[in-house]
């Protein structure tokens, strides 16, 4: 029996407002609500729990994360906030999949409380579950139906009194289209990377991927034949070569028909097994308050359109807290982004002044200074020495933050000239730490294959051609491999290049 998804662990209670701001920390997450303290305490547990559930069931291990590294949450008011910075209505939660600034935008509900809504919370935990899966296993290919599976998996988890986490739970909001009968069937399911697939198709995907993967990782069914299924498409075996794995594929679609309309059960992780979890509260200063909304649209992403407003509101937001570390690195990376650098790097510097350690000021310092001399086509051995050694003092307060060891690799490339080998390490370095960047992977493939490594570069790229999510990056990745296979390595890098000018033209990326 379908069983009801719980609610937001931090709802509020109806006409009751919240004024004050909080960040919770835990080893993977930083969660930011204008919540009761205890609320966002327990809500920021349960993610850390949910983690560490994800862990247990597959046996990976609980690897230590740097805090530029954490996916941040950010809790909004509602549903009709987050479509707003989606710019899509029917969105009511979304991830942003950056190196060093990867994010979750959540509101505090959605939906009507009916059990075939989908939830803010699940929406959550489905994006979590991708990450975690580029994460553990980032060179990695996996078809479309597991991709998705794997998310819905997770997405449905249950926090239970004391500690424990329930996984596997049925999701409620797929039972409409995966109970009317096989929209799906097993054969184009497995090819669905390939086919065009019908809207009804690519709704069920999610709900059958669901099926076969609860099938196989909680049910324990056909033991073997999943990591057989995948070490076979791992190995270059087209869908439904590696599919023999599987044996007669009409009888494991009879089966699965059979088993969603039986009892389903779900993994119950303990709380011993959840562990123990800590959480580091406090609350935001009143300018990083005052500039909290300023920061959500920021960190979501501008375009050439939307920039100058939120900039303008960065600007009012931030003008009453000059001495505000963060207010002041809204400012810097809202003036930034508006290709206001002299403003930027002026706002990083106040943030300097207020806070030496603060990590991202240097960033944006060096982010400004280096915006400066490449419009100024000034690439002098001084200007650029003077950008590292800037970019140098951040890396030593983080090491571990990607979005310098990026930059660093581009205050060569940008320039025209080739990386020093700390830069090819430093980029090789941020994709270890955010795997899933695409764009980070793009490029590191890129270089990769630069310095005579097809073997590496091919290995970065098979995951994104065989992405979901990958949208233009995946057919790009998926021509390039065409290439490399044909043995055209001296095409495949013009082809990179080629792109690489584009997205230069058109503002870069996130991993650029």
């Amino acid at each position: 029996m379908f069983r009801k998804l719980l609610p937001l662990l931090f709802m509020l209670l109806p006409g009751v407002a919240r004024a004050d701001w909080y960040g919770a920390s835990t080893q993977h997450f930083t969660v930011y609500a204008d919540q009761r303290p205890e609320r966002l305490r327990e809500y920021a547990a349960n993610l850390e729990r949910f983690d560490k559930a994800v862990r247990t069931l597959g046996g990976w291990r609980d690897e230590p994360v740097a805090a530029p590294n954490r996916v941040t949450v950010y809790v909004v008011a509602s549903q009709e906030a987050v479509s707003k910075l989606a710019g899509d209505r029917y969105v009511a939660g979304f991830y942003v999949s950056r190196a060093g600034g990867a994010l979750a935008v959540v509101p505090r509900r959605s939906g009507s409380g009916s059990e075939t809504d989908l939830g803010a919370q699940a929406i959550l935990l489905h994006e979590y579950a991708h990450h975690l899966m580029w994460s553990i296993s980032p060179h990695a290919i996996y078809p479309a139906w597991f991709v998705e599976g794997f998310a819905e998996l997770y997405a449905t988890a249950e926090f239970k009194e004391g500690g424990a986490v329930a996984i596997g739970m049925p999701p409620q909001y797929r039972a409409g289209i995966l109970m009317s009968g096989n929209n799906l069937p097993i054969d184009k399911m497995l090819r669905a990377d390939t086919l065009k697939l019908t809207p009804e198709q690519r709704h069920a995907l999610y709900g059958r991927g669901w099926l076969l993967t609860h099938y196989f990782m909680i049910a324990r069914q056909r033991a073997g034949q999943l990591a057989a299924y995948l070490d076979a498409l791992n190995a270059g075996k087209p869908s439904l070569e590696a599919a023999q794995a599987f044996g007669d594929l009409r009888k494991l679609d009879g089966e699965l028909e059979r088993y969603k309309r039986g009892k389903i059960a779900a993994y119950l992780v303990s709380p011993v097994e959840a562990g123990e979890v800590e959480v580091a509260l406090r609350k935001l200063t009143d300018g990083e308050a005052a500039t909290m909304n300023v920061r959500i649209r920021s960190k979501k992403g501008v375009n050439a359109k939307t920039a100058p407003d939120v900039y303008a509101d960065a600007r009012r937001a931030a003008a009453a807290f000059p001495n505000d570390a963060g207010a002041q690195i809204v400012l810097a990376e809202a003036a930034y982004d508006v290709r206001d650098f002299a403003a930027a790097e002026a706002a990083a510097d106040r943030a300097i002044a207020a806070n030496p350690k603060a990590v991202d000021a240097w960033l944006y310092k060096a982010m400004a200074r280096m915006a400066i001399a490449h419009k100024a086509k000034d690439g002098s051995k001084e200007t650029l020495v003077g950008i590292r050694k800037i970019i140098a003092a951040g890396n030593k307060l983080e090491p571990d933050d990607p979005k310098l060891l990026i930059l660093y690799y581009r205050s060569f490339v940008d320039f025209g000239m080739p990386p020093s080998e700390n830069a090819k390490q430093g980029l090789a370095r941020a994709f270890d730490l955010a795997p899933q960047d695409d764009r980070l992977r793009f490029n590191a493939a890129r270089m990769f294959l630069k310095e005579g490594n097809k073997t590496e570069a091919r290995a970065m790229l098979a995951p994104l051609a065989y992405s979901p999510h990958g949208k233009g990056l995946a057919k790009r990745a998926a021509d390039l491999l065409a290439i490399l296979d044909k043995g055209d390595v001296e095409s495949a890098i013009k082809n990179f290049d080629t792109q690489a000018e584009a997205d230069d033209e058109e503002g870069g990326g996130s991993g650029s």
